[in-house]
């Protein structure tokens, strides 16, 4: 591609037009546009031509757009736009990404930022929470993954050709600064607004570790950025330290990452020379085998991984590597499915293609990434329809989609990790009531409240004490339950004894965050959830699949 580039530029010389200058750029979209990615760069002829060809005739349309179209346009803007066009016509993962998107996307990943604290996504020209940052101050007041937010400062952001960096521009400010939202909630037919006052957004991705009783350890991992594999040995370390001899990793909702720390991580489990995940492409230069090369701090013992919907990318190979090698049981529902393999190839003003080059195939042969189709965006929202989330048999698997773990035992591709035990959502506690307490905030303003009198108290007692011994008392509810009149919410006997328990949990939940924070809120949350309780009965499983 040096060659063909250098080329161009030297034919740049010939005519003075601003958009010969650019010509390394149109170029390399001929090449991600899937023109030119043969089985070797610099393979046939004719590829070589039909790039100059398209290039050429791209360079020449710009210049008649620029010096004869009837009105002024920014032809800037018009190539941005052209390039992300081209790159639909891939997959949804290929994308071009401007220079202050680029700063924006790695913020997460190497250090910290100060904003909102969501991750999101842009459907059908629609700002979608995908999950609040654990830690941030979207996640304390209870902004929820699947909210859509429409305003920012009354200011109507749906339909108006939202972009990442408008986003950010938006979301993103200084420490202490105050940004209005409001939000659609699909369970909610009225909308919801929250005051978020913006702040220093952690980035730790090892965000919890515990012993959960005197032999089991837990840990959560929720993205795989650039220092998770340094966080996870150390929080392993120190639960080895405590006495583990079991161990729950929790990767739902973890979007992924560096794949080099997942392959780490995965390591840290997988003795000898094993398999961990393999990548196939088109030109081989990008096929690799990852394996196990060093002695992990938990290569035996009985471990547990759980996963969900929102469990992707490097999360899927984890999971995928522990299941093939029979290292680990795996619990909750089937993961979401992203196994293409990104690589950025980067432009003189800091742009960046981030192009799909290959995917990534667990260690039986299994390709993690879910077929791509019109319904790609929707495939979550499908599976709820079609009641995946609820209901196992629900979930059907092609025979041509079977596979054999390194010991014999049957998983399935097809897009994604099936658990080797499916937990459904636990919906039985579930009313109108408890969603209007939940989207109304009631229990994180209680939780506040309660927070601000109780603070001295609290702390001194320390989170032991308070997990053990601290009780939600009746007249805590009917405090709730007279709040909640005051924000229009009329009670309901029997919805709110349906739900009491769940209540109670949550209420314990918000009160731990605002003293403890996540290493305080998690394990008393974990108290009523449902994928973490089956965990915690299936260790004689996850012993015998490790040692047979």
């Amino acid at each position: 591609m040096r060659i063909v580039i250098l080329f161009y530029i030297q034919m740049g010389n010939i005519n003075n037009s601003k958009f010969q200058t650019r010509l390394p750029l149109f170029i390399s979209l001929a090449i991600a546009g899937g023109i030119f990615i043969g089985a070797t760069m610099f393979g046939a002829k004719g590829s070589v031509i039909n790039i100059a060809k398209t290039s050429f005739k791209f360079r020449r349309i710009l210049d008649y757009i620029d010096n004869y179209y009837v009105d002024s346009v920014n032809v800037d803007e018009l190539e941005v736009h052209a390039i992300r066009v081209m790159l639909k016509k891939l997959d949804p993962h290929t994308i071009y990404i401007s220079p202050e998107e680029v700063a924006a996307a790695r913020e997460p990943l190497t250090g910290n930022f100060e904003g909102i604290g969501i991750e999101f996504d842009i459907i059908k020209d629609t700002l979608i929470v995908v999950a609040p940052i654990s830690g941030g101050p979207s996640e304390k007041l209870g902004i929820l993954s699947g909210d859509k937010i429409i305003k920012v400062d009354e200011e109507d952001i749906a339909g108006i050709g939202l972009t990442n960096n408008k986003v950010y521009k938006l979301l993103r400010g200084q420490k202490g600064s105050k940004v209005d939202v409001t939000i659609l909630r699909k369970v909610n037919k009225k909308l919801l607004r929250f005051t978020i006052t913006r702040d220093k957004i952690p980035t730790y991705s090892v965000d919890v570790s515990y012993m959960v009783d005197e032999i089991t350890g837990y840990m959560r991992i929720t993205r795989f950025s650039a220092k998770t594999y340094d966080e996870f040995k150390g929080a392993l370390s120190k639960l080895k330290s405590k006495g583990l001899k079991r161990l729950i990793i929790d990767l739902r909702n973890n979007p992924g990452g560096y794949m080099e720390h997942s392959i780490k991580i995965a390591d840290e489990f997988i003795s000898g020379n094993k398999l961990i995940v393999y990548t196939d492409g088109k030109d081989p230069r990008y096929d690799t085998k990852y394996r196990a090369n060093f002695t992990g701090l938990f290569e035996t013992g009985p471990l547990i991984v759980l996963i969900n919907e929102g469990s992707a990318s490097a999360s899927e190979i984890v999971a995928g590597a522990l299941q093939d090698n029979d290292r680990a049981l795996i619990i909750g529902r089937r993961s979401f499915g992203k196994g293409f393999v990104q690589i950025p190839f980067t432009f003189e003003d800091d742009s960046e293609i981030r192009l799909t080059i290959s995917r990534y195939y667990t260690p039986s042969g299994r390709c993690i990434q879910k077929p791509i189709d019109d319904d790609y965006d929707f495939d979550l929202l499908n599976r709820y329809l079609h009641g995946e989330f609820y209901y196992a048999d629900s979930i059907k698997f092609k025979d041509s989609t079977k596979f054999k773990t390194l010991k014999g035992r049957t998983v399935y591709g097809g897009g994604g990790i099936m658990p080797d035990i499916f937990v459904p959502r636990d919906t039985s506690y579930f009313s109108n009531y408890l969603s209007n307490l939940l989207n109304k905030n009631i229990l994180t303003e209680y939780g506040l409240n309660y927070y601000d009198e109780h603070k001295q108290s609290l702390e001194k007692r320390g989170f032991d004490d308070f997990y053990t011994n601290f009780r939600i008392t009746d007249k805590m509810l009917d405090e709730i339950v007279n709040m909640a009149s005051k924000m229009d919410i009329p009670f309901n006997e029997e919805e709110f004894e349906l739900s009491k328990s769940i209540i109670k949990n949550n209420l314990k939940t918000e009160i731990a965050k605002w003293v403890w924070q996540n290493e305080g809120a998690v394990p008393v949350r974990l108290e009523k959830d449902e994928i973490f309780q089956a965990a915690l009965k299936h260790f004689k499983e996850a012993e015998r699949i490790s040692r047979q």
